[in-house]
Order: structure tokens, then sequence, then C-alpha cells
């Protein structure tokens, strides 16, 4: 009998455990769904709000957008368009031609286009030394032409100046570039990166040679001599006080 009543109640104690299991569980998943609803609630009544504001200020819906216009736009490097713009040939907008030497920062004399021979000796004033520099109004994209010669400045693949009579070919345009020591560079269109150079006795270097920061590369505008003007100096007029001025009177 004692045997019989220890199993009833090892039978009872497990019901009432899994009773107590299955009530937990149930709780647990009302506390889900209750916090999931009052979520789904939530951002409905949100979304809600938002629209209401949108809809009651249109204006400043714009202005929100405008704004995330502008800092996406912020963002933006303008540096990579310049860049794709300069290796672009411009051929709407007007050409403007300058005559000048350019005088070579290492080798203290002027460019020369002797033909087909380039070279950096040219004195001041020199014939083979004054360039016809045609310029795009966009972009700095320059063809330099000898004016004694009529031959343009031009570099080939290897990175050679050369002179050619034609300079309708890429290679006979170059970039130019205003450093931060106010000297001029001037870098071809066709092979990026490349530089028009000269050594201390005038020679070129070859193009895959040369760097930016080479003092090989720096050159100044000059004008030929005669071409401008000289400064006259700032004269002071002197200016005396009017005087009456006497009408002749009519004989009678």
């Amino acid at each position: 009998m004692q045997r019989w009543l220890a199993v009833a109640e090892e039978e009872h104690l497990e019901t009432n455990k899994s009773g107590y299991f299955l009530f937990y569980c149930s709780l647990l998943m009302a506390d889900v769904f209750s916090r999931h609803f009052t979520e789904q609630c939530g951002a409905e009544r949100t979304r809600q709000s938002r629209n209401a504001r949108a809809s009651h200020y249109p204006e400043a819906a714009g202005l929100r957008l405008q704004h995330r216009m502008f800092v996406a736009e912020e963002n933006v490097d303008f540096r990579i368009h310049v860049e794709n713009q300069t290796r672009a040939r411009d051929d709407v907008s007007r050409k403007q031609l300058r005559l000048y030497q350019l005088y070579s920062r290492t080798s203290g004399k002027h460019i020369q286009v002797l033909g087909r021979r380039i070279s950096a000796k040219g004195e001041d004033g020199d014939k083979y030394a004054q360039l016809l520099v045609e310029t795009d109004t966009f972009g700095s994209q320059v063809r330099i032409k000898g004016k004694e010669t009529d031959f343009y400045l031009c570099m080939n693949r290897k990175g050679k100046l050369v002179g050619k009579p034609d300079g309708t070919s890429k290679e006979c345009v170059f970039i130019e570039k205003v450093l931060e020591n106010n000297y001029t560079a001037l870098m071809s269109a066709k092979y990026s990166g490349w530089y028009v150079g000269f050594t201390k006795k005038g020679r070129p270097r070859k193009g895959p040679k040369t760097r930016e920061n080479q003092q090989d590369v720096h050159f100044m505008k000059r004008y030929p001599k005669g071409q401008v003007e000289i400064q006259k100096p700032f004269k002071y007029t002197t200016v005396t006080k009017r005087t009456k001025r006497i009408r002749p009177t009519n004989p009678s």
C-alpha cells in the first residue's frame, strides 16, 4: 500500500512539473507577442507622424532634401572632374594666341624650337626663342610653336622632345600648370606625368625621367624685348585755379 502511494505521489509531481512548464512557455510567448506588437505600433505611429509633418510643412521637407543633396555634393572630389576635362581637347571655346619666351630655371636660357631639334640655350630676344602659344580658355591646354620655324614643340612616345611641322597630334598638346613657386610646368596631355624638362646644359630630358617637383621642368614666361612698353613713372600734374572768363564786348 505504501509503495502504491509513493508511485502515485511521483506521478502527481511529474504532472505538476509539466503543467508548470507549459504555463511558463505560454507566459513567455505572450510577453514576446506583446513586445512585437508594441514595436510595430510605435513604428507605425512614427511613420504617420513624419508623413503628417511632411504634408503640413512641404517647404521643410524640401529644405531637408536640398541639405542632403548639398552634403552629398560636398563629398564629391572635383579634382577628378577637372583632370578629366583638361585631358580632353576643347574645340568649342575661343582660342587665345600669345607670344612669349619660356625661361628655363636650370639652364638659365630660353627654350628654342630649331626645326626638329629642341633646346634651352636661347638668349633673351633670340628669334628662335619666340614662341606662339595657342591656349584654350578652359583646361589650360596649350600648343607651342616656334615663330621663326613654324614647328611645334611635341613629345613622342619615348618621351623625347621633338619639333613637328604639324601640331594637330595630341603629342603636341601640353597642360600648363602654375606651381606654388610661381613657376610654370608643362605636362604632356597624352602621356600623363611626363613633363617638358632640360638639363643645365640646355639639353632636353626624356619625359619618364621628369617629375613636377624637379627644377628641370620649371619655366618662367617672359615677353620678348621691345614687345611690352616700359612702364612710365607716375607724374604729378599741377592744377591752377580757374580764372574768370572775360567775354569780349560787342562794339555798339
